[in-house]
């Protein structure tokens, strides 16, 4: 597999079954639709962090749903995110814009642990890196990901949220899902029929 210093936009184009002619209509150079990637990937997960602020649940449910959210934005649906770990290869305007940008998102999930701990859910510790820990974990999974392994990319999400938020709680005996997960009878997969999902592993 070629890097991304090594990779041209005509290989880029070939990939994306365009021509370069095609290819520049909307982008003037690899480096902007790197940066494109990732703007829109950050911009998805900050709309479910959003959105899990505004729900009335405890902080384990708010957390899982944006672990859940993040980890499968860049394993699954948006194709380029997981290129989050080659920002140093952006000029430095468009590095400095989506480190403002990614900021605001550690920030945000840093007040949801803060938020667990006042209210006595989560045990006291460091948010700072805490949030870290969380966030590192869930970027660097695009490292072993496989899209041909047994579980899907859903399925790796909602273990680790399981793991990382159990190491949060107060009580680790009391692993709380939302309500639609504990009752299998009202369970609703969120992701994409069986036979067009994709497959995950370790490895």
């Amino acid at each position: 597999m070629r890097g991304f210093a090594e990779t041209g936009m005509r290989d880029i184009a070939a990939a994306a079954a365009l021509s370069p002619a095609n290819l520049y209509n909307y982008f003037r150079g690899k480096h902007d639709i790197l940066f494109f990637c990732q703007d829109n990937s950050l911009d998805r997960m900050i709309a479910a962090l959003n959105k899990a602020r505004r729900m009335r649940a405890s902080a384990a449910i708010k957390l899982r749903m944006v672990i859940v959210s993040h980890l499968r934005c860049v394993l699954d649906e948006v194709e380029g995110s997981a290129a989050h770990l080659l920002t140093t290869a952006l000029p430095p305007r468009q590095q400095r814009y989506l480190v403002t940008k990614r900021d605001k998102y550690e920030e945000g999930v840093r007040n949801l642990i803060v938020a667990g701990m006042r209210l006595g859910e989560f045990a006291p510790c460091d948010p700072a890196l805490a949030v870290r820990a969380i966030l590192g974990g869930l970027n660097w999974s695009v490292q072993w990901f496989s899209p041909e392994g047994p579980l899907t990319a859903t399925e790796i999400a909602e273990r680790f949220a399981d793991y990382l938020i159990r190491g949060l709680l107060a009580k680790p005996d009391v692993q709380q899902r939302p309500s639609f997960e504990r009752n299998p009878h009202r369970a609703v997969r969120a992701s994409v029929p069986q036979d067009e999902r994709k497959r995950a592993s370790v490895g």
